[in-house]
């Protein structure tokens, strides 16, 4: 379930973005490879937040291998969601002129998402798989 989101411009780290939303969670974050920074780590530690991500294939990975897997799953579910609002919801095509018109049109992907999810629980089906919800 999508609990919230920030914007960053294709050109910008989204490194920078957590910020926007660190006052919104607690507790473990799982980034993909893009979030990786010991700095990073290390402030959000002090914010309640223990960031997880993949790692780079040089780097040693000590965490234990039941955790990786785990958080791997997690992260395919994750991206998972992103192709969904990607291609059923074409999320990276907005075509607004204005951050009202911006926003306005990514909130109502996002709740369209969010009631096939629900919509799929209710008829006691997998959350993420939407082609039951539609018959021809």
């Amino acid at each position: 379930m999508i609990t919230s989101f920030t914007f960053t411009s294709a050109s910008g780290d989204e490194r920078e973005a957590i910020w926007d939303i660190v006052h919104l969670i607690q507790g473990l974050v799982i980034g993909d490879k893009g979030y990786i920074s010991a700095t990073l780590r290390q402030e959000l530690v002090r914010y309640g937040i223990d960031l997880q991500t993949a790692l780079r294939s040089n780097m040693q990975d000590i965490r234990p291998k039941d955790w990786v897997k785990l958080l791997q799953t997690v992260r395919r579910l994750i991206e998972t969601v992103i192709g969904q609002l990607s291609d059923h919801f074409n999320s990276e095509k907005v075509w607004a002129r204005d951050m009202w018109h911006l926003t306005s049109r990514l909130n109502r992907k996002l709740l369209a998402h969010t009631v096939c999810v629900w919509l799929n629980r209710l008829f006691g089906l997998e959350p993420l798989q939407f082609d039951g919800l539609v018959t021809e």
